[in-house]
């Protein structure tokens, strides 16, 4: 199948997504990497602290009278309260502040802190690149929007694509290399690339979409907007009062039985008069994050936001970030979304290389490009030794890390033995991780969860010193002159 396209709109096309790639590129490698392992971030949490109870049941009243010794002992209340009921995927109560959390054992009394550094890092450098949070976010969304773009655009510059669908053709010529495993898993990832550019640019974009929204519904009224799309805030003015979170729950399951609550969040706990109570819960079969139940100080129960059966654009706000992350189906879904993201990490960097291979000799910009690609995962495997296993700060640790990486890529100027270096380095880093997790957590270390996630680690070990070891039996390429 060809598509019948002009040959003009072809040759823009191809211009736009090579610069639009070219740009984005590093970015977007970064971007999908992360995500990609922040599927797993429950899993994740876990492992970084496997001495912790686990426990799906709970008793509502001891949730409470934890959450008031916490308050007495002297913690500071803070506008947003939050206390995390125990599910399947992370069977672990706890109760935290904007600023800290304690786990909570099955019987209420108070667990260790709650200290998810290195998964928190993993996050953040998906969602903000560790940027400050409000601009990196826009910055993350706005690749988001061009990955659609180049998705669009990639199809427009090659009407061949369908036909040439199963062409691979591995082991000559770089550039055809490179360019086919490009275009293969463009073409068959193309939707899940869609959706991931589209729900990717929706969590920074949906402020200055707000501002468009409100302006044409509300008369430029955000609070409107925000009111209803989520909910109106509640006014009240009630009695000074503990929350009353046990009652809450309870209501909870009366008015939803089918429902399961798994979160409380107190809303303006450091105003006791106008404080309230949203309870989340997850209804089977339902792609939306959560239904919210409102209950005031006293429990008292004042309805629901509708996310579950309000409007069609309500239930689908609430649906973008199980989408996004996989987190909807079970563990084969999370699979699905490893090998599809990994897909699309693999498309970010053959692209690049595309537009190295067409260049007339080579660099330093070619071993800055390998030194950043094959940097990032021995980076990120000592940023998880630095955080979990000695209790180093973690965002540093992975762009000095990388930085080095660059740099002493640009020292050999041989990207080809820069990647399957530092491939080899990936896996002993990871090997290294395995073994003094073992040795730091003992019998902790023989959980489900831990063990699972260890031996993921160990065998992406082996794929990384099988690699770097079929990289030698490679006949070196020819020099090219540096320019």
């Amino acid at each position: 199948m060809k598509l019948g396209l002009s040959p003009t709109l072809v040759k823009q096309s191809l211009a736009s997504h090579s610069w639009v790639g070219v740009l984005v590129g590093a970015l977007m490698y970064l971007v999908c990497l992360s995500g990609t392992l922040a599927v797993f971030y429950p899993e994740f949490e876990r492992w970084e602290q496997p001495d912790v109870r686990e426990s799906t049941d709970f008793d509502p009243a001891a949730v409470e009278a934890a959450y008031r010794d916490i308050v007495a002992g002297g913690e500071p209340v803070t506008h947003h309260m939050f206390v995390s009921l125990p599910t399947p995927e992370m069977p672990r109560t706890s109760i935290s502040s904007e600023n800290r959390g304690w786990f909570l054992h099955p019987d209420g009394r108070l667990g260790p802190e709650v200290g998810h550094d290195w998964t928190h890092m993993l996050i953040n450098l998906h969602l903000y690149l560790h940027l400050p949070s409000t601009f990196g976010m826009v910055v993350v969304s706005a690749l988001g929007a061009l990955l659609c773009g180049l998705v669009i655009s990639g199809f427009l510059a090659h009407p061949r694509l369908f036909k040439d669908a199963f062409l691979l053709r591995l082991g000559g010529s770089r550039h055809l290399e490179q360019a086919d495993i490009h275009n293969r898993l463009s073409v068959w990832g193309a939707p899940f690339h869609m959706m991931i550019g589209i729900t990717g640019a929706y969590f920074g974009l949906a402020a200055l979409m707000s501002l468009v929204l409100a302006s044409a519904y509300f008369d430029g009224d955000t609070d409107a907007l925000s009111a209803a799309a989520f909910g109106a805030e509640p006014a009240l003015n009630q009695a000074p009062r503990a929350p009353a979170i046990a009652r809450a729950i309870e209501e909870t399951r009366r008015v939803a039985p089918e429902a399961r609550p798994f979160y409380v969040t107190i809303e303006d706990a450091d105003v006791p008069e106008e404080q309230y109570m949203i309870v989340g819960a997850r209804h089977a079969g339902r792609l939306i994050w959560a239904e919210q139940y409102r209950f005031d100080a006293a429990g008292n129960y004042l309805g629901k936001v509708g996310f579950s059966d309000g409007e069609a654009g309500r239930q689908a706000i609430f649906s973008v970030y199980r989408l996004h992350f996989g987190h909807f189906g079970g563990l084969g879904v999370k699979l699905l979304y490893l090998v599809l993201g990994l897909a699309l990490t693999v498309v970010s960097v053959t692209g690049i290389n595309v537009w190295l291979a067409r260049r007339r000799g080579r660099d330093r910009l070619n071993d800055l490009w390998a030194g950043f690609v094959w940097g990032a995962p021995p980076a990120l495997g000592l940023t998880a030794i630095a955080q979990v296993l000695l209790g180093i700060p973690s965002t540093a640790v992975f762009w000095i890390a990388l930085a080095l990486a660059m740099a002493w890529a640009v020292t050999i100027r041989d990207e080809t033995a820069a990647g399957r270096r530092l491939q080899g380095l990936t896996a002993a880093i990871l090997l290294l991780l395995v073994a003094g997790y073992a040795l730091r957590f003992g019998a902790d270390a023989l959980g489900s969860v831990p063990l699972a996630v260890n031996a993921a680690l160990a065998a992406a070990a082996v794929v990384f010193a099988w690699a770097a070891g079929r990289g030698r039996e490679r006949p070196a390429a020819a020099a090219q002159p540096t320019r």
